[in-house]
């Protein structure tokens, strides 16, 4: 079983940044696609950012394209979620994500196999 779990989260004031992490572990992950995803009070959780096995590809959302930055560093199991200029809009529950299967591209309209249990960004205006 592969275990996500995400830190970094917190209250920022709008125009602040923050840097999500997400550590993977348990059973060893093949080629995983990695991606954040973010569910707001009330809304639907929407696909924010997603990254390829080796960092050659990633896929952002519009709303996040220019202010977010996805990486990661595979001899830590871990990928980050770097935000600037953060927005009131972008407060949410972030979650972590991985899937053996998909690409970046197909990870912004697909399911993932596995979830961490995410972290709250509070963005005040």
């Amino acid at each position: 079983q592969v275990q996500l779990v995400e830190s970094g989260g917190g209250l920022v004031q709008a125009g602040g940044s923050l840097r999500l992490s997400c550590v993977g572990s348990g059973r060893p992950f093949s080629t995983p696609t990695m991606g954040w995803f973010r569910q707001a009070p009330g809304k639907e959780r929407e696909f924010v950012a997603a990254i390829s096995w080796r960092g050659l590809i990633t896929n952002y959302a519009d709303s996040v394209k220019g202010r977010f930055t996805i990486s990661r560093d595979n001899a830590k199991n871990t990928v980050y979620l770097q935000m600037l200029s953060l927005k009131a809009e972008d407060t949410a529950v972030y979650y972590c994500a991985a899937d053996n299967n998909k690409t970046p591209i197909t990870a912004r309209n697909s399911g993932m196999d596995y979830w961490g249990k995410g972290t709250l960004v509070t963005v005040s205006s």
